[in-house]
C-alpha cells in the first residue's frame, strides 16, 4: 500500500508536468521504454535498485542506457528518483503513469482470456461491442489459457464476465454436489 501511494504521487506529479508541457504522449512512450528495458534486463534492475551503489553511478548507468532516447523531462524525472532514493519504485511509477494516461485519454484495458487465440475479425467485433458498452476506447490484452476449455473471460476494471466452459462445468459440479434429491441405487 505504501509503495503504491508513493508511486501514484510521483506518477501524478510527472503527469501534471507532462500535461503542462504538452508532452503527455511522449512521456508515456518514454516510460514504456524504461519499463520494458528494466523488466527485460535483470542486471540493470539489480544495479538501479541496489542501495549500496551511489547515486552518481546510477545516473551514469541511466545516461548510458537512455540518453538520447528519452525526452528531457523523463530523463530528469529518472534523475530525481535516484536523488530521492525512489528508484526501487520505478516500475510501479511507470504503471501508475500509464493508468493516469489511460484515464486522461478515456482508454480502458480489456483483459480477454480464451482457450485459443482470437482471430483479428473476432477481436475487432469484440472491441467494437466493448467500446459501445463502456463508451471508451478499448485496448485489448489477450491471454490464451487452454484450461478454460472454451468460451472467454473478459476483465475490465472491476468488471469480470466469465463465459468459459470451465466456469459452467464448475457451476454444474456445485449444483450437483448440493443436490438433496439423490437417487438411492
Amino acid at each position: 500500500m505504501k509503495g503504491t501511494k508513493l508511486a501514484s504521487r510521483y506518477a501524478k506529479a510527472l503527469f501534471d508536468l507532462a500535461k503542462e508541457k504538452e508532452l503527455v504522449d511522449k512521456v508515456n512512450s518514454d516510460l514504456k521504454i524504461v519499463k520494458e528495458v528494466m523488466t527485460e534486463n535483470h542486471d540493470l534492475k539489480t544495479v538501479i535498485e541496489s542501495p549500496i551503489i551511489f547515486a552518481d553511478k546510477k545516473n551514469n548507468v541511466f545516461a548510458e542506457v537512455f540518453k538520447g532516447k528519452l525526452d528531457e523531462i523523463t530523463f530528469g524525472f529518472l534523475s530525481l528518483l535516484i536523488k530521492k532514493k525512489r528508484e526501487p519504485s520505478l516500475i510501479t511509477i511507470c504503471h501508475e503513469y500509464e493508468y493516469l494516461y489511460n484515464e486522461y485519454h478515456n482508454i480502458k484495458v480489456a483483459y480477454i482470456t480464451t482457450a485459443q487465440p482470437l482471430s483479428e475479425e473476432l477481436k475487432g467485433k469484440l472491441k467494437q461491442i466493448l467500446e459501445e458498452g463502456w463508451k471508451a476506447n478499448i485496448q485489448i490484452c489477450e491471454r490464451v489459457d487452454e484450461n478454460i476449455i472454451g468460451g472467454f473471460i473478459v476483465h475490465i476494471d472491476d468488471f469480470l464476465f466469465n463465459a468459459s466452459i470451465l466456469a459452467k462445468i464448475n457451476k454444474l459440479r456445485a449444483d450437483f454436489s448440493s443436490n438433496i434429491y439423490q437417487a438411492a441405487f
